[in-house]
């Protein structure tokens, strides 16, 4: 059995089929996705749905779920007086915020699933988990989507808010933890500073920081296994160029 996380697919199934075949994926395997499953791709629900289908693999939140959810619950409701209501100034900016962030690939394709479909795509998004600690190769490893804001040293991990560890980045000129190692997304690593390796996994200070951009041009999808630190990477993306 063997750990493996990935993180920023956003939308690009067949990036993450292909690291999926790469890596080795089966049944005795934990796989842990570390959020912005959605938005920008245009095939953000394909890839929920064939996550749905594996009970282990173990989806952690990232700020596009955290964008997402909420806008697909208000779009699917029935048009009553009632619900016209709801539609207040604070609902239109987060409509409006979602659809900038890259939303529109994921309503597209969302409306035209099954209520079905898009009922256990809801439920299955509201079950994303905020973090996990995981135990492999006899390290300790914290994974979450960004960093943590707030930080202060012996802050415990539960002891930050979803927003302080979803939306915040990851400092990685600070080590957070000394018995920890934190594997993070979010932060594409063709932004990271004094990075040697722009678009490849990046490692300091205690940081694994996974998300290598593949919605950018020439950037992939990453995994990293857990127990061995063995790197595995989709081809590039040759078209997409979505900032």
């Amino acid at each position: 059995m063997a750990k493996y996380v990935i993180s920023d697919i956003h939308g690009q199934f067949d990036m993450f089929m292909e690291l999926i075949e790469k890596i080795g994926f089966n049944k005795s395997d934990e796989l842990y996705i570390l959020g912005d499953v959605v938005d920008r791709g245009s095939y953000a629900c394909k890839t929920l749905l064939w996550m749905m289908e594996h009970d282990n693999i173990l989806p952690i939140v990232g700020n596009h779920e955290l964008m997402t959810l909420p806008c697909l619950r208000f779009l699917t409701k029935e048009i009553t007086e009632e619900n016209i209501k709801l539609i207040d100034n604070k609902m239109v900016e987060k409509l409006i915020n979602w659809q900038l962030s890259g939303g529109k690939a994921t309503s597209d394709e969302f409306h035209k699933l099954t209520k079905d479909k898009q009922h256990a795509i809801l439920e299955y998004l509201g079950e994303f988990t905020a973090y996990e600690e995981v135990e492999a190769g006899g390290k300790t490893y914290l994974l979450i989507h960004g960093g943590l804001e707030n930080y202060e040293p012996g802050k415990d991990i539960e002891d930050y808010t979803l927003q302080d560890i979803v939306w915040s980045r990851a400092d990685y000129n600070t080590r957070y933890f000394p018995d920890k190692i934190v594997v993070t997304g979010h932060t594409p690593t063709q932004y990271i500073e004094n990075n040697p390796r722009p678009g490849y996994i990046f490692r300091k200070n205690g940081h694994i920081a996974i998300d290598c951009g593949c919605n950018k041009r020439n950037g992939r999808l990453a995994s990293l296994c857990l127990d061995t630190g063995e790197e595995f990477y989709s081809s590039d993306n040759n078209e997409s160029d979505y900032e």
